[in-house]
């Protein structure tokens, strides 16, 4: 990537833009645009500015979230989509990550082309290159993610076999395909597993950890089946430590909604558990460092643990379903059940399959952000760049677009809805402002509270 020069000044950090509506897809986004924008592929990278933009939401991270993803940044606040638009300035920024679920990257990529908007017959000038993707396994809603995210300059692939099927659905529905760059997740990595290293430890048959899904499986009686097999395992298995990583505290959302957190699962089992089984919270990474074991249903730090080298199971205690996400690892050699585990199975994964999801096990792993940092590096320091054209417009889906851009408070041209939160001019007076922000926070507060509270009592009564 080239270092940005001024005519009467040095040569400064390039300055990357991160907007983020969830604690893990800051962590992507956030380590993405490291990944792509600094030279200096350390933990602390001194050739980039990285400012965060967290998307005011449901899923809103909280201060211990950010503080257990562990990926900091040099400015960091919370915005709404318009506030977002207005802060981004064409010239500000080199790159700009939209890490977002798909109808917001949609949303900010009509705004954002309105803002940036020249001149009719004008060469479009410069503006930042705009990057977007996804921060795990996809596994569904493809089409309709991916047709969302259409209109980014660089479409990121996570693996031969996504980008594959990235530009199968974009040719398919006639509009370009050449967004679509393959790459790999930015935060795999770490040390390799070495299961002679950690012999000598307090429990000699080693860690298995569980790690949680927020939403997968999605009722009381799959989720409490699984924890009681995490604690049957223990027991079984006393010279084993059991660790289920929690993705979140109770009152936190993170990518999906958790209306029933395993921790209040756990508080309600008879009998206690064993010495050796607990719940824990902390950075993946640290805790892969541990494990001797990875069991998961579809959760993306299956691949975190098979690039390192960490025996893992996908489990197929509840079927291999495409509702599960296990489907994804038909092939992979991982599919297990707690039954096989507990008697001392540990799956072996295939290579082939392996090399085709991204997970590079044979070392290559910084190798593989080379081509979407040549990509990014040509757009950045091209003189111009056309304005964004997402493949959604008011003529090819007159009635779906204006429903996403509505939602995060945009009109049908890309414009700020006037009223949406945001939205107020720059010249607004300082009262009205204080007095919007107060309103606002009062009703996203009592917004959380019906999704985090209320809605999960009434399904639950209405499946009685």
């Amino acid at each position: 990537m080239p270092t940005r020069t001024h005519s009467t000044s040095a040569p400064t950090a390039l300055r990357a833009a991160v907007l983020a509506d969830s604690d893990t897809r800051w962590k992507w986004g956030a380590l993405t645009a490291r990944r792509l924008v600094s030279t200096d592929q350390s933990d602390n990278p001194q050739d980039i500015r990285l400012d965060g933009f967290l998307l005011r939401g449901r899923a809103t991270p909280t201060v211990r979230q950010l503080r257990e993803v562990g990926v900091p940044a040099d400015a960091l606040r919370e915005v709404t989509g318009a506030e977002f638009v207005r802060a981004v300035d064409r010239e500000l920024y080199d790159v700009i990550v939209l890490s977002c679920v798909g109808g917001g990257v949609q949303a900010m990529l009509h705004g954002l082309s309105r803002a940036w908007a020249t001149p009719a017959g004008s060469a479009g000038g410069r503006r930042p290159v705009v990057v977007t993707g996804y921060v795990g396994v996809v596994y569904e809603k493809l089409a309709d993610g991916l047709l969302l995210r259409h209109g980014a300059d660089v479409v990121l692939a996570n693996s031969r076999y996504d980008a594959d099927r990235f530009r199968e659905v974009y040719r398919g529905v006639g509009a370009a395909a050449d967004s679509v760059v393959e790459c790999a997740l930015p935060f795999l990595g770490g040390a390799r597993y070495d299961a002679e290293a950690r012999k000598g430890r307090r429990h000699p048959g080693g860690t298995v950890v569980f790690a949680v899904q927020p939403s997968v499986p999605d009722n009381r009686e799959d989720r409490g089946y699984l924890l009681r097999r995490a604690l049957e395992h223990a027991r079984k298995h006393p010279d084993r430590e059991v660790l289920v990583k929690l993705r979140s505290k109770p009152g936190e959302h993170t990518t999906h909604i958790e209306e029933l957190p395993y921790q209040k699962l756990a508080a309600r089992i008879d009998g206690g558990v064993p010495a050796n089984f607990r719940l824990a919270y902390g950075n993946m990474g640290e805790v892969l460092d541990t494990a001797d074991l990875l069991v998961t249903v579809s959760s993306t730090a299956a691949l975190e643990s098979l690039h390192r080298g960490v025996p893992t199971a996908v489990l197929t205690d509840l079927g291999v379903r495409e509702a599960l996400g296990n489907h994804h690892f038909l092939g992979s050699g991982c599919l297990a059940s707690w039954d096989q585990l507990d008697q001392g199975h540990l799956p072996e994964p295939d290579p082939e399959w392996l090399a085709r999801q991204g997970v590079c096990a044979d070392g290559s792993y910084i190798t593989a952000f080379d081509a979407a940092r040549a990509r990014v590096a040509e757009l950045a320091a091209a003189p111009a760049l056309p304005p964004l054209t997402p493949y959604y417009s008011r003529t090819t889906a007159p009635g779906y677009l204006p429903r996403i851009l509505d939602r995060y408070g945009f009109r049908p041209d890309g414009t700020p809805r006037p009223g949406a939160p945001g939205a107020d001019t720059a010249e607004a007076g300082a009262l009205r402002r204080v007095v919007r922000s107060t309103v606002r926070e009062a009703a996203r507060g009592a917004y959380r509270h019906g999704v985090q509270r209320v809605a999960p009592v009434i399904r639950r009564m209405g499946e009685l």
